[in-house]
């Protein structure tokens, strides 16, 4: 009964603090953090133990599994450098630095159980870096590496922390440390692939979504358990098993089976993230207590404490910098990939919260362990102050430096380019399978219906109009009143009982499933989050598109300005006026923007592959 209880209190806790962040905008972990502060030092709430082993196997292979899903293994590859050396270099580095600071400080702790610390506190946490990464509107190339980072950097800190507890506990050489790194490195990448490959062929024979669904939720543990038993490392497994997965999934057979697996998934890790959040808060009075009567003293505990988190934030640019921009000096690596803007690096410097991952393994150091309430209390201390120093300044931080996000109108124009070539490709396979048999409505509605999908897409690109609605945001909202009628109808028919319940039941089912797809599509109506400035309606009248000139893409086209700076452009627009080559919204650079406001030349094109779309800034129009 207590533990039903406890399980109510604290999903209670979590939905009612995700929502009081979302009304007053308020970082959700920040807040749940607190929320656990001050629940561990209320009377009537109990001492909250952390299991390390309910961490470690229960929340974090689901976590980084459900992580991994949504990280596009391409953009993984693509900065497998920077990923790299963030998530294995400076894990190691900050595993040694961290354990000599720690060893200065407290000579009387072993060298072996400092260095335990230094890797308990030197990854990043994935949950922490994610939720504040996307909210915070960064780059997409630094939520990448983030996200990255922090799906690998956990699997190189439990191999160092295993060295330095076997190191407590005797001797143990270079070598075998170098072979449990390549055991647990080889080990997990060859149990994560395995793992996919058999979910992939289980789950592309089963036709039924409830266990389809199932298999899906048990993939983190399949890839877990294996790499553990062979001592490889679980964590390694089940993030290669998700990025595989993940990419596999959306080619995978039964579409009912992937929205399932989207929606549970996404109801598992708002749950499990968010309960990690007030479970860290709800840990500080118990660990604080424990270091109560400690033979070094208080006074001296807690400004060592202070150095050690001091020593964590200031380690991780100096690592973040040279790693950065040193390779970089090889030309051949510049002309591949250019030097990012230092306000990247910045960031990412910056971008070092701790959290739970680092908590549960402070409690793995061995129970007779001397001065081991210290250790856990310096534990504490990092993953509190970096997530209330590094997250509560992150948002600033990257305002204060000009650093933009994606732009939300440029992936709208992306969208509708891409619904645009997928409606073609899918009106000519009409065209490849029909027969002469095929009923002429049949085939007109089919046309029009999937025409119909991809003009909607440009539609939603006008700006929001209170007078003005499109017409598929016309058809969302008579439709969505209809479907209201038809429930409201089926509902009473079920009160006089004159049908049977699976009749209601599956005639239910399709009006969700349609006032669902209208619900998404409403979703992405308005673009831009401070409303008011987008692409207008298609039609509207602008002198400057209909007299700018027809100018084809120019052969080979770069960005001259992101040559110039070193950075690396997303898209290319050309200058209808002059021809001029610039950089779209979502480049660091955003040359074309830039370009207008510096010449006032209105109409742009772009110039990106299968794309044919012009804009002009002065009315903010499409054409």
């Amino acid at each position: 009964m207590d533990v039903a209880l406890g399980l109510i209190a604290l999903v209670s806790v979590v939905c009612a603090g995700s929502a009081l962040g979302r009304k007053i905008n308020v970082s959700v972990p920040l807040l749940l953090v607190l929320a656990g502060v001050i629940g561990s030092f209320l009377p009537f709430v109990p001492d909250i133990e952390l299991n390390p082993e309910l961490v470690l196997v229960g929340l974090l292979p689901p976590l980084l599994y459900a992580a991994a899903l949504q990280t596009s293994l391409f953009d993984f590859g693509s900065n497998r450098r920077a990923i790299g050396l963030l998530s294995v270099g400076y894990v190691i580095f900050g595993t040694l630095a961290v354990g000599f600071v720690v060893w200065w400080l407290f000579p009387e702790i072993p060298l072996a159980a400092a260095i335990a610390l230094g890797a308990v506190v030197a990854p990043p946490d994935a949950v922490a870096a994610t939720a504040i990464a996307r909210k915070v509107g960064m780059p997409r190339r630094i939520v990448t590496i983030l996200e990255g980072e922090s799906l690998v950097n956990d699997a190189t800190a439990l191999v160092c922390l295993r060295a330095a507890i076997a190191a407590i506990a005797g001797t143990v050489s270079a070598a075998q440390v170098a072979g449990g790194f390549l055991l647990a490195a080889g080990g997990g990448l060859v149990a994560g692939l395995a793992a996919a490959y058999v979910l992939t062929q289980v789950r592309k024979r089963t036709r039924n979504v409830a266990i389809n669904t199932s298999i899906s939720l048990m993939a983190p543990f399949v890839a877990y358990l294996p790499a553990e038993a062979i001592h490889a490392s679980g964590v390694l497994s089940v993030v290669v098993a998700g990025l595989v997965m993940g990419t596999k999934s959306p080619s995978m057979p039964n579409g009912a089976a992937r929205l399932s697996q989207r929606s549970n998934w996404h109801t598992v890790q708002f749950l499990l993230e968010n309960s990690v959040f007030l479970l860290i808060g709800l840990q500080v009075r118990t660990i604080i207590d424990g270091v109560q009567g400690d033979s070094l003293g208080a006074s001296r505990i807690w400004a060592g404490c202070a150095v050690i988190l001091l020593a964590v934030l200031l380690l991780r640019p100096v690592w973040v910098f040279p790693v950065t921009y040193l390779p970089r000096l090889i030309p051949a690596s510049r002309r591949k990939d250019p030097s990012p803007p230092w306000q990247h690096a910045a960031i990412v410097s910056w971008a070092g919260m701790r959290g739970v991952v680092t908590l549960a393994a402070v409690l793995v150091l061995p129970a007779d362990l001397e001065h081991r309430s210290v250790l856990v209390l310096a534990a504490m201390v990092v993953v509190g102050g970096t997530l209330a120093l590094q997250g509560f300044t992150l948002p600033a931080l990257v305002r204060l430096l000009g650093v933009q996000g994606p732009d939300q109108r440029e992936d709208a124009l992306n969208q509708a380019s891409l619904m645009q070539l997928a409606t073609a490709a899918g009106v000519e396979r009409l065209a490849e399978i029909g027969t002469e048999n095929d009923p002429p409505e049949v085939m007109a509605m089919l046309k029009r219906r999937t025409q119909e999908r991809g003009l909607a897409a440009w539609e939603r690109l006008g700006r929001p109009s209170a007078e003005t609605a499109t017409p598929s945001q016309r058809y969302a909202h008579l439709r969505l009143a209809m479907l209201d009628a038809e429930r409201t109808k089926v509902l009473e028919l079920r009160r006089g009982g004159a049908y049977p319940h699976e009749v209601l039941s599956s005639v239910l089912d399709r009006l969700d499933v349609e006032e669902s797809m209208l619900d998404a599509a409403a979703e992405d109506l308005d673009l831009s989050s401070g409303g008011g400035e987008g692409v207008a309606q298609p039609g509207g009248v602008c002198e400057h598109l209909a007299s700018a000139p027809d100018a084809g893409a120019p052969h080979n086209p770069f960005c001259a300005e992101c040559v110039r700076e070193g950075t690396t452009p997303v898209h290319l627009r050309m200058c209808l006026s002059c021809g001029a080559v610039g950089c779209c919204d979502s480049s660091p650079g955003t040359h074309a923007s830039r370009h207008y406001a510096a010449t006032g030349h209105p109409v742009m094109r772009s110039i990106e592959p299968g794309e044919d779309w012009r804009w002009c800034y002065e009315d903010d129009l499409l054409g």
